[in-house]
């Protein structure tokens, strides 16, 4: 079984968010792919099949944490998509690939180097600051907004740039007070710099203490930014120690990210 490690919205190598990626023919039993998953021990690692021609996907595609199956994940869509694109299993005309997924059918089309998705915008609904949340931050956000059942996380505004690179939260509390994760943001200091917001996830509950770059939470990011700066085409710059890039277009109800991925390890699993 040919199992790749490849990088997420990034066009280097150790840098973006790796995702794990196998290929099959049919999927096996669920607790193997849980296993694999664990074995991996990446934040996600998406398994694909082709579907049978003439139906309105063309693959379909699942995602797995080290502890659990999720229902969306923007970074191991893209790199699920480069790997196909890197064996010549595109389309022949170019068109975008399609994958059916719990979360509906979503695609990625070609976009110079890279991958454009098209996911489901998130619905954002501003709420409490639940109990507790703050002291599991050490910060008292600005906002906080519910991002809807695909996300399902807490989207949290911080005053700025500085207090979102700083934020040392405490991943217990928050598998206490968060729902699928937390995602913290803030507008960038200088857009010159080459982006408009910055942000990072925390996601201790699906066993990712800090995912580098998530691109289902650009679904909220896009819309919550969109709303603030006045752009529906948006760059944000996610990560601590390690980050990334997603460019985002906001199309009512859809988003799109692109971004870049890189192949960084080709070998097999041999159990």
């Amino acid at each position: 079984m040919r199992l790749r490690i490849i990088d997420a919205f990034t066009d280097r190598p150790f840098a973006g968010n790796p995702a794990g990626v196998v290929l099959l023919d049919a999927f096996p039993e669920d607790a193997r792919l849980q296993l694999i998953a664990a074995e991996v021990n990446l934040s996600e690692t998406a398994f694909a099949h082709p579907l049978p021609p003439g139906g309105e996907a063309d693959w379909a595609l699942r995602w797995f944490t080290p502890r659990c199956e999720v229902d969306l994940c923007g970074h191991a869509t893209l790199a699920t998509a480069h790997a196909l694109t890197a064996d010549g299993r595109a389309r022949a005309d170019g068109a975008p690939l399609r994958f059916a997924t719990r979360s509906g059918v979503l695609t990625a089309a070609p976009n110079g180097g890279g991958h454009t998705l098209d996911l489901p915008t998130a619905p954002l609904t501003e709420e409490e600051l639940p109990a507790g949340l703050a002291e599991a931050l050490g910060t008292v956000p600005l906002s906080v907004h519910d991002t809807g059942p695909h996300c399902g996380d807490l989207l949290l505004e911080l005053p700025g740039e500085k207090a979102v690179r700083e934020l040392a939260p405490d991943h217990r509390g928050l598998v206490r007070h968060s729902r699928r994760g937390v995602v913290v943001t803030a507008r960038a200091d200088d857009p010159a710099e080459g982006y408009d917001f910055v942000s990072r996830g925390f996601f201790p509950r699906v066993g990712i203490d800090e995912d580098p770059v998530t691109g289902s939470a650009h679904t909220a990011l896009a819309p919550f930014w969109s709303a603030r700066l006045g752009r529906d085409r948006l760059t944000g710059l996610q990560g601590g120690a390690r980050t990334g890039i997603v460019r985002t277009e906001l199309r009512g109800d859809r988003t799109l990210l692109t971004g870049d991925a890189v192949t960084v390890f080709d070998g097999a699993i041999l159990a």
